[in-house]
């Protein structure tokens, strides 16, 4: 996936002296908050507001992630989030994010798959019609 495609969202980042450990590298969480950040911005560059699927009680939560540290980043690197759809059904979205330096490395590869929730009862619920169209779209 590190070459652009049209169904690939691409979000930069600058690693910050916070998000690295003792040993000068980020620490292993801190890439899931990274990954996090890129999908709501995908969702936000759709047109889809958090705060609007908050008020129709919708969210979405992570149901399971496969992550890879291939190699770790340092503070002060430009490094950009890849974020691409690779699976839209009726009540899930599984997404294909990887890490990568501006030379195109991959530093850390992930497949997560959220599950759309009733956030009230945090039970599965289909995803609402204009975001399946949206993503349909981009992926």
């Amino acid at each position: 996936m590190t070459e652009q495609t049209k169904t690939t969202f691409k979000w930069p980042i600058t690693i910050y002296y916070e998000d690295t450990d003792a040993g000068g590298v980020v620490y292993h969480s801190n890439y899931l908050k990274f990954f996090e950040r890129a999908r709501t911005e995908l969702l936000r560059a759709q047109g889809i507001s958090q705060h609007t699927l908050l008020e129709q009680e919708i969210g979405f939560v992570v149901k399971h992630m496969d992550i890879d540290y291939i190699q770790g980043a340092k503070l002060d690197e430009h490094l950009e989030v890849l974020t691409s759809i690779v699976n839209l059904k009726r009540a899930s979205i599984s997404f294909c994010q990887e890490l990568v330096n501006l030379e195109g490395r991959i530093l850390c590869k992930a497949t997560v798959k959220v599950a759309c929730v009733n956030i009230k009862q945090m039970k599965p619920q289909a995803i609402p019609s204009t975001i399946m169209t949206e993503f349909a779209r981009v992926s």
